[in-house]
């Protein structure tokens, strides 16, 4: 069973009319699934902001609705914010088969310290902030870690092909694409500029 549980019920009020659900601290949602029609859903608000702060939309949950008599193994495929004031409005689930492999974006996570950027001018640039996978849903892990701790000179970087998975788990992302990499900032060249605009400014004849 699922670490995470969210009941709900379902929904009769449908369209426009949900704003009235929101003002009671109740948020509408849908299930949606392979083979599945769309179940409209209604949940206290409270307790699926909590859910969302752990689960994110990368971790199973048990969907306990009312009348069913087993729970559904769920991710969230979207959650639906008021652009000014955040304020949740919709969330829609997504039922999958748990024999049945998946393809989900993973967040990735920077870990560690380089030793390379104790040296000053140095800079890292993170190129890549999610992995594409394909595993089985109760494979799927809710972050990716990436350990700095391997960069010790300038110039070293970490691709996707130096990321250590489980085996169960396919990358769809390119291999050979940058992570992260440590770089030399441009100082000396910056001071040259400068040098040179300042003989410039000297050598202009005056007017």
């Amino acid at each position: 069973m699922n670490d995470l549980a969210l009941s709900v019920s379902k929904r009769n009020i449908l369209g426009k009319k949900t704003r009235f659900l929101r003002h009671q601290g109740i948020t509408p949602a849908h299930l949606f699934g392979h083979g599945l029609k769309s179940i409209p859903l209604q949940c206290d608000t409270a307790r699926l902001q909590r859910i969302i702060a752990q689960a994110g939309t990368t971790r199973l949950i048990a969907l306990e609705i009312e009348e069913d008599k087993q729970p559904r193994s769920v991710f969230m495929r979207e959650i639906q914010r008021d652009v000014c004031t955040g304020a949740l409005l919709h969330v829609d689930f997504y039922q999958v088969r748990e024999r049945e492999r998946i393809k989900a974006d993973i967040p990735i996570v920077l870990v560690g310290e380089a030793p390379a950027l104790k040296e000053k001018g140095r800079t890292l640039t993170h190129s890549l902030t999610s992995l594409s996978i394909e595993c089985l849903p109760g494979k799927l892990p809710p972050k990716i870690e990436v350990d700095l701790s391997q960069l010790e000179e300038a110039g070293q970087a970490i691709y996707v092909r130096d990321i250590a998975l489980s085996p169960d788990i396919t990358v769809t992302t390119a291999l050979d694409q940058m992570v992260v990499k440590v770089s030399e900032m441009a100082v000396e060249r910056v001071e040259e500029v400068v040098e040179e605009a300042e003989v410039l400014a000297e050598e202009k004849p005056e007017q």
